[in-house]
């Protein structure tokens, strides 16, 4: 089956089966052309709340659709494959954290997005990259233990006053393996060129960044932008999205090593079988969360929204 039949079909199995496809934008340009939206978390978080779809099917990695899930705990939500998880949400364990609160009752634990519900669940609020300082910052602590990506957290610390953030090791290997002396390589290739970086990347690497922020921001910022070309600092495809929606315009990858191989798992073949198996009653993989679950994980999404995240 040819690429643009097999997207037809999974057009024509989303009515059939009463779906809303969600997809991530490091999804493969195919996946992304048949989702009825794509976005970064936060904003596939607020997609979820709003659709009138019986099933979900999230094309992205598990926090993603456990979110989905939080957020929609009536619809059936699926995740297109199973085996795509994101190292960075399992880096740390609920019961460390738990520790670490009893020991200062007074410090709010800030979990981003990227976390396991169970780690959620003893999290106060939890925020998004583009929502990370606005929260923060809105929050009437003044001690804050952030979770767990360290890079973000320090790129919120440095852009917060007034705030005793701490943090702890982790984060996302892809984001974390990109080097300010790739960043300098690239200006001099393209001299020209803006650099636009995720904060999960080093502070050394955001600091040399013309822009820093969401993947959703660095879309935006490209696209309003008059500058001609740009170095894009975050997961490779966003690069060729870019590259689709602004044909005007250059964009280049910061670093060949961004690739997040737990977003490539997912194929368009996936998303067939999936909408295939929903269908017929067959071997769908579906996030299935108790009611004690879903209301312990989604206290501290309501509260992001509560603080305008």
């Amino acid at each position: 089956m040819k690429l643009r039949e097999l997207q037809d079909e999974v057009l024509k199995l989303k009515k059939e089966t009463n779906t809303a496809i969600l997809a991530h934008s490091y999804q493969a340009r195919e996946i992304v052309e048949i989702a009825d939206y794509s976005g970064d978390s936060y904003k596939l978080s607020v997609d979820a709340k709003g659709l009138c779809q019986n099933n979900i099917l999230l094309c992205g990695v598990h926090f993603m659709a456990e979110t989905a899930k939080m957020l929609s705990p009536q619809k059936h939500v699926y995740l297109a494959n199973r085996l795509a998880t994101c190292p960075m949400a399992e880096q740390m364990d609920a019961d460390i954290i738990s520790q670490l609160k009893e020991k200062e009752p007074d410090r709010a634990v800030v979990a981003y997005i990227n976390t396991t519900a169970s780690l959620k669940a003893v999290c106060d609020v939890c925020v998004t990259s583009s929502s990370a300082v606005k929260i923060v910052s809105a929050m009437k602590n003044e001690k804050i233990l952030f979770i767990p990506d360290c890079n973000l957290g320090e790129f919120v610390r440095k852009s917060v006053s007034g705030k005793d953030i701490k943090l702890l090791q982790g984060g996302c290997p892809v984001h974390a393996s990109v080097t300010a002396a790739e960043v300098r390589k690239a200006k001099e290739l393209h001299p020209n060129a803006l650099v636009l970086v995720h904060p999960e990347c080093k502070p050394a690497v955001t600091e040399l960044a013309d822009f820093a922020g969401s993947t959703s921001g660095i879309m935006n910022f490209a696209k309003k932008s008059d500058a001609k070309s740009f170095i894009i600092g975050t997961e490779i495809s966003i690069a060729e999205h870019l590259q689709y929606e602004c044909p005007d315009k250059q964009f280049y990858p910061l670093s060949k090593k961004l690739i997040c191989p737990n977003m490539k798992i997912t194929t368009l073949v996936d998303v067939y079988n999936t909408l295939m198996a929903i269908k017929n009653g067959g071997d769908a993989f579906e996030i299935l969360m108790s009611d004690d679950e879903i209301s312990a994980s989604r206290r501290c999404i309501d509260e992001m929204i509560r603080l305008g995240g």
